[in-house]
């Protein structure tokens, strides 16, 4: 595969999440709303860095098995300056606590972030929610 391919593959998850994000919010139901504003406020930096934050976030994917979360707190983490050695590492805990089950979502982490290094498109930003 060219990076080519995998820079169509990262930009077209980054299109979709933040398209539907900005038609999601163009709506005015203030729940939907209130939650992303959380969601985006639970992943800035405290008592925390952000890196940890999204490390936490990218091991929570991993056990509950969300592609869409997992990409996205990937590309994340490399934002914050993770590195793929502590990004792995975050990988074996989710591996640990959730089993077997997360091998197939484990896959598609690693190639994410394989394309994500191969020099696809920036990372997403914003809202976190896919």
């Amino acid at each position: 595969m060219s990076a080519g391919d995998d820079g169509d593959r990262v930009r077209a998850f980054t299109e979709f999440r933040e398209r539907m994000n900005e038609r999601i919010l163009a709506e005015p139901n203030q729940v939907v709303r209130r939650f992303f504003a959380l969601d985006t406020q639970a992943y800035q930096a405290g008592a925390l860095d952000v890196a940890t934050k999204e490390l936490l976030g990218l091991v929570a994917s991993l056990v509950l098995r969300c592609d869409d979360c997992i990409s996205y707190h990937v590309a994340r983490c490399r934002d914050a300056g993770v590195g793929r050695d502590a990004m792995f590492e975050a990988f074996s805990i989710g591996l640990v606590v959730g089993g077997s089950i997360v091998i197939p979502h484990l896959r598609r982490a690693v190639d994410f972030l394989d394309r994500l290094e191969s020099g696809a498109d920036a990372p997403p930003d914003g809202h976190h929610h896919d």
